[in-house]
């Protein structure tokens, strides 16, 4: 029995404490938040804490998931590992490309110590498909990549936790809140990107410092060509879409299921994902996934699992886009 542990008790919290708390061979044995209002909701019989290596030393965790704001990601998570403690660290990686890079130090210098980050939208059955797809070469290389975040996030969606609106504490808006499993699936699915000329706006009247909006092109290493546009301004949530075009054949992932376009924009069902069921079904229902291959790991010893190297570049596109949009030219990735 592998023993877990949750430190930071918000949004995110529900989703990995169900996802514990449902599979076998693990058992919740703390969590941990400033928030006593959000202690007080602790599962039942699980202890909760204020401090978190308080929360490390009476439960002897095997692993603790980081699910807290996004400026605490590396820092909390460097203080667990350098207790001895692996680590599963909700997205984003880090705040920056730099503060990532230190991550990455911390990763190497650490190697008896598992560090998964959350990017579980790798894990979708579609994505995985499309990648095998795309791996086999069996349709030629890639030749473009286009991506759709069409969301929505009332002025309250800040309200509630204002360091969303912060540079400083989210480290981005809608790119880093919203969009960076699409990032990171632009980058799997697409490879190594040359440089990214962009647009980064408001376009909601909030008073928030972060951007809401974003359209990026790419130009990746190969010659193909994307696209991105991210928005938190529309008027509901919908499902992110996704295009892949290979040399000799087509693909959309649209609604969680993944198509082969043909002749006539005629489309061919490949595979559909597990979906959340209620209104946040757009999440994508991987999250369980990731943590059963973490503990996994943790149990034999692999290390097929996403690392702080393989988060470390949907951090560092944000910045780039970011770069690019405040002097309105091409940034090099």
């Amino acid at each position: 029995m592998k023993r877990a542990a949750i430190v930071g008790m918000g949004a995110i919290y529900p989703i990995h404490s169900a996802a514990i708390q449902a599979l076998d061979g693990i058992e919740l044995v703390g969590v941990c938040d400033i928030d006593a209002k959000k202690r007080a909701a602790a599962p039942e019989g699980v202890p909760a804490f204020e401090d978190v290596r308080e929360m490390v030393e009476q439960t002897h965790p095997d692993c603790v998931h980081v699910c807290l704001p996004h400026y605490l990601h590396y820092p909390i998570s460097k203080q667990v590992v350098e207790m001895g403690v692996n680590v599963l660290c909700e997205k984003p990686v880090a705040l920056n490309g730099r503060e990532a890079l230190e991550f990455r130090r911390l990763e190497q210098e650490h190697p008896e110590v598992k560090i998964a980050v959350s990017l579980q939208n790798r894990l979708n059955e579609t994505t995985e498909e499309l990648v095998r797809i795309i791996g086999s070469g069996e349709h030629g290389k890639v030749m473009g990549v286009r991506a759709e975040v069409p969301w929505y996030r009332p002025l309250a969606y800040y309200q509630a936790e204002p360091w969303r609106g912060r540079w400083d504490q989210a480290g981005s808006g809608v790119m880093m809140n919203q969009a960076i499993h699409t990032i990171d699936l632009m980058y799997l699915l697409g490879g190594p990107v040359q440089r990214i000329k962009a647009s980064v706006e408001q376009i909601l009247d909030y008073g928030i410092e972060v951007e809401d909006t974003v359209s990026a092109r790419f130009q990746y290493e190969n010659g193909a060509i994307g696209h991105l546009y991210a928005t938190n301004a529309n008027f509901k949530n919908e499902g992110v879409n996704i295009s892949v075009d290979l040399e000799h054949a087509s693909f959309r992932m649209r609604d969680n299921v993944l198509y082969e376009v043909g002749e006539g924009n005629v489309e061919t069902k490949l595979v559909e994902d597990q979906k959340l069921p209620g209104s946040k079904f757009y999440y994508g229902a991987s999250h369980k996934k990731l943590i059963r291959g973490f503990y996994d790991c943790l149990e034999d010893g692999s290390d097929e699992y996403i690392h702080v190297r393989d988060a470390y570049m949907s951090v560092h596109l944000i910045d780039v886009i970011k770069d690019s949009g405040l002097t309105g030219s091409w940034a090099n990735v």
